[in-house]
């Protein structure tokens, strides 16, 4: 196993099964590949002028499981967060989940790890944080994001 790539933008190791970062670029399958990723959860949209074209074929080809949940950045819902979660449960590991910038993922895994993990406040709150933090971003779709992430407090 080689270590975890240091270049690609936003690298997140969750845990020895579960990574994630902002988008992929062609180059990034092989080295996925490589670190012995098994599946790829992606949460951006294919329309997006960074998103890897055929992102599905080239991961297959390097022997990669691909599913593909289109989250728009200003109307992430519960049945996205639904979709992830089974997702995240059927895939085998090690699983690498991204997005375009991995604010995405990080609320997502936010979410994730209080619902479904049990993990504290605090500790999730942290792992998101490395990546943003939507109250405190200027970014218009902020709003939605802090009332996407506060449905998922237990």
């Amino acid at each position: 196993m080689t270590s975890d790539p240091a270049d690609i933008r936003a690298w997140q190791r969750l845990g020895a099964d579960v990574t994630t970062s902002c988008r992929l670029e062609p180059r990034d399958v092989a080295r996925l590949a490589g670190l012995g990723v098994a599946h790829v959860i992606n949460l951006a949209l294919e329309t997006h002028p960074e998103a890897l074209p055929e992102e599905g074929a080239r991961l297959a080809t390097a022997g990669i499981g691909y599913t593909h949940i289109p989250v728009p950045f200003d109307a992430p819902d519960d049945g996205h967060f639904a979709a992830f979660c089974a997702a995240l449960d059927a895939a085998p590991r090690p699983v690498h989940v991204h997005c375009i910038m991995n604010w995405r993922v990080a609320a997502f895994f936010y979410r994730w790890h209080r619902a479904v993990a049990g993990m504290g406040e605090g500790q999730a709150r942290a792992l998101m944080a490395r990546q943003w933090t939507p109250e405190g971003s200027d970014r218009p779709e902020a709003q939605v994001w802090a009332a996407f992430i506060a449905g998922g407090r237990a």
